[in-house]
């Protein structure tokens, strides 16, 4: 497993990076520029720019959250680019920890040799392909069938938005509430994977109520990174106390 140190993976990455970094910046040079064309002031402009650098710190919480986790497995420096470019924490968690259990039978803490990195890396970036060819190719068609079909009923609008997010928090529970197998043990269901669950869900609601009863617009960017950091907390209390 020394390839994820070495230098030329460095290199790799960082060539990476680069090109994010420049894309970023020309894209920041450009609606700057858009933005005094429009008649926006250079106070105006430097006060959105100041605010938007903060309230993506809360989210990034979340990286930081899924980088810790990823790197024992991958190496930092290629949890860093996954998390930090293309992939999601609730994308690459998943389909890493589905590959190394699932596949190998092993956990994602385990030892691993490189044919199970390898693997799992694969299995994450072939799952990050169909997003990049749908939109392109597909989302204008798409998206003229929602508006045809909002045009007929608005409400169905509302709906399978709601479906559609209803189904990616049931495959969620559904990876939560399964049976854990561990070698040389009797299967289980892991009550410490639905307390988290549940308490994740419980703060989220606690943020929800506070930005509808008080008004706290502000909350909304960091309700998120503040649900996971509170459920990982009760997560490291309720397993010191011997849950699993």
């Amino acid at each position: 497993m020394d390839f994820l140190n070495s230098w030329w993976l460095y290199v790799i990455i960082g060539i990476v990076f680069a090109y994010v970094l420049l894309q970023s910046t020309v894209f920041l040079l450009k609606a700057r520029k858009k933005a005094k064309a429009l008649g926006f002031s250079n106070q105006q402009i430097n006060k959105t720019i100041t605010s938007s650098m903060i309230f993506s710190l809360a989210p990034s919480f979340a990286i930081v959250f899924g980088l810790v986790y990823l790197s024992p497995a991958f190496g930092s420096m290629i949890a860093g680019m996954r998390l930090g470019t293309l992939g999601a924490v609730t994308y690459e968690l998943p389909a890493a920890i589905n590959v190394i259990n699932g596949v190998f039978n092993l956990n994602i803490g385990d030892v691993l040799s490189s044919e199970v990195v390898i693997t799992a890396l694969w299995v994450m970036t072939f799952g990050c392909i169909p997003p990049l060819l749908i939109i392109p190719l597909f989302f204008k068609k798409y998206n003229s069938s929602l508006d045809r079909i909002k045009k007929r009923d608005s409400s169905w609008n509302a709906i399978m938005m709601d479906a559609l997010f209803l189904g990616m928090i049931s495959a969620f529970v559904g990876y939560v509430l399964a049976r854990k197998e561990v070698e040389g043990q009797d299967p289980y269901i892991s009550v410490l994977a639905i307390i988290v669950l549940l308490s994740s869900a419980i703060f989220i609601l606690m943020f929800g109520l506070l930005m509808k009863k008080l008004k706290w617009d502000w909350l909304k960017n960091y309700a998120l990174p503040l649900s996971m950091i509170g459920a990982m907390a009760l997560a490291i209390l309720f397993a010191s106390l011997g849950v699993r």
